[in-house]
């Protein structure tokens, strides 16, 4: 589907969406920093290597040698100052010394041990060494203290030729070592430059795959869709003729086809919209025409249709006084028969005007009382209330926002009701409940009378209907239905509860006053 919409906007749709380019994108780079990060790694490993190379064992086997030769130097110290005087306080040199060659030398081999050249220094040093301590420092070391000792004389000359070789092998040792820790410190010289050039090189890297990367969202992802989303805020502020532009990846030309097919259907559905709004506004001058036709029945009904039925009624009345000797019992009847329709007539043509009222004529929103506007209620129906011995009670009743003459009639006919449909069996008791839920008051009108069959509970609020006849309980049937349009003409629902009995229990709904916002304004200071 998007395809062909594609074809027909002609946008050639790349198979390469958003996600396969950063895939790509991201593999890519991630492939490069890889071979980056194994040449830093390589790069600090060797240098690591040879930096302990220096100080593990190119240095300390330097030293050694240098103890080493120290050592044996002491030793002929003291041999030959014990060889001329004989005194054993020269021995203390060489005693010294050949515990220091025993140190040296076990600090010295394990740290050639992978270095042939120096390994064989190290056994010409131990040779000669061996050779001269056999043929001189020992015999002379070992003859009696007390005078000069005749051996070193003898050997003199012997000894200096040993122990020279054995000075050049010390010799030769220790240069070969110093060129191997030269060597390993030019070789980790080169390895540290090498391993800076890398992680600078890593550090261009990063800068460069960052540029790309930014500039490539830039160009494929964001700044497509900022057109899309500047094209669509023109849409939203009025300029539906405004196409959608359809750029960058697969997915981003989908969503901005989507968008404009969006848009093409807003126009379309603006455009019924439109049409619809014509025949609404047609329709709405069809119902000020019928509301003013309305208006005028009902003056009709007020004026015309009351003159009459007065008339018929007056005139009947007169005629029973008048002749009402002279007529037989049946004529009578015809007679009151007449009085009683008209009379209901016009009952009925003032409730059917009342009701009609309600929302139109009496609509005026203000707090109403209803502690007191339901006295003044029980006031009007005292006579009523006293001749049946009813008991009302009410809990206390707030203040709610309404039509003071709409609210008034609510009460007028739930509270009639309850006193005109009694029980005859105990006199009414009628109480009015109110509590309120957050920002809504419940309220309950309950009483101990006859009662409402579960079948006609939600038909006693249509108009007209009646559950008696005329002759049991009077009335038009339209009182339930007026309470049930004021409840809901201001915000309430209204119903009969179906677990009260015996009796009737009225329950509705009114919205609750909002609390006053606190002022936040300061008053300015003395």
């Amino acid at each position: 589907m998007r395809d062909e919409r594609a074809a027909r906007a002609g946008v050639t749709v790349s198979g390469w969406t958003t996600r396969r380019w950063l895939r790509v994108g991201v593999g890519a780079t991630l492939a490069v920093l890889a071979v980056l990060g194994g040449l830093g790694t390589w790069s600090m490993a060797r240098a690591s290597d040879l930096t302990s190379q220096v100080v593990d064992t190119n240095s300390p086997a330097l030293i050694s040698a240098v103890r080493l030769e120290a050592a044996l130097v002491n030793q002929e110290t003291g041999v030959r100052g014990y060889g001329l005087a004989g005194q054993r306080d020269f021995l203390a040199p060489y005693n010294q010394g050949v515990a220091d060659e025993k140190a040296a030398l076990s600090r010295l081999r394990p740290l050639i041990r992978d270095d042939e050249t120096a390994r064989k220094d190290l056994a010409d040093v131990e040779r000669l060494a061996d050779q001269w301590q056999r043929r001189i420092a020992h015999p002379v070391a070992a003859a009696p203290a007390g005078s000069a000792v005749p051996l070193a004389t003898e050997r003199a000359d012997e000894g200096k030729r040993t122990f020279d070789s054995l000075r050049s092998a010390l010799d030769r040792q220790q240069t070969h070592l110093q060129d191997s820790r030269e060597a390993a410190s030019e070789d980790l010289a080169r390895a540290i430059t090498l391993r800076n050039w890398v992680f600078t090189a890593i550090a261009l890297s990063i800068l460069v795959v960052a540029a790309l990367i930014f500039e490539g969202l830039r160009r494929g992802v964001t700044a497509p869709l900022t057109r899309i989303a500047t094209s669509a805020r023109e849409v939203a502020k009025g300029g539906f003729d405004r196409p959608i532009a359809a750029e960058g990846p697969a997915d981003l030309r989908r969503l901005g086809m989507d968008v404009e097919e969006m848009r093409r259907r807003l126009v379309a559905e603006l455009a019924h919209t439109e049409r619809s709004r014509q025949q609404l506004d047609e329709q709405a001058a069809d119902l000020r025409r019928s509301n003013a036709e309305l208006e005028q029945f009902a003056y009709v009904a007020s004026h015309d249709l009351q003159e009459p039925l007065r008339k018929v009624s007056s005139f009947t009345q007169l005629l029973q006084r008048r002749y009402g000797e002279q007529l037989d019992e049946r004529a009578d009847q015809y007679i009151a028969f007449a009085v009683d329709g008209a009379n209901r007539m016009q009952v009925l043509i003032n409730d059917l005007l009342a009701f009609s009222r309600v929302g139109r004529v009496h609509n005026e929103s203000r707090e109403v009382d209803l502690e007191a506007l339901v006295e003044r209620t029980l006031g009007t129906l005292s006579m009523a209330a006293e001749e049946t011995g009813a008991e009302i009670t009410h809990d206390p009743l707030p203040t709610v926002l309404g039509d003071t003459t709409q609210l008034g009639m609510l009460w007028q006919n739930l509270l009639s009701n309850a006193l005109k449909f009694h029980s005859p069996e105990r006199p009414p008791r009628i109480h009015i409940e109110a509590r309120q839920d957050g920002d809504t008051w419940h309220f309950a009108v309950r009483d101990n009378g006859i009662g409402i069959a579960p079948e006609f509970r939600d038909k006693v609020f249509v108009i007209f209907q009646r559950l008696h006849t005329k002759d049991a309980y009077p009335g038009t049937g339209i009182g339930l239905a007026m309470c049930k349009k004021v409840v809901e003409f201001h915000g309430g629902t209204i119903g009969i509860d179906p677990e009260h009995g015996p009796g009737t229990r009225v329950v509705f709904t009114l919205p609750a006053l909002r609390a006053a916002e606190p002022d936040t304004t300061e008053e300015p200071s003395a």
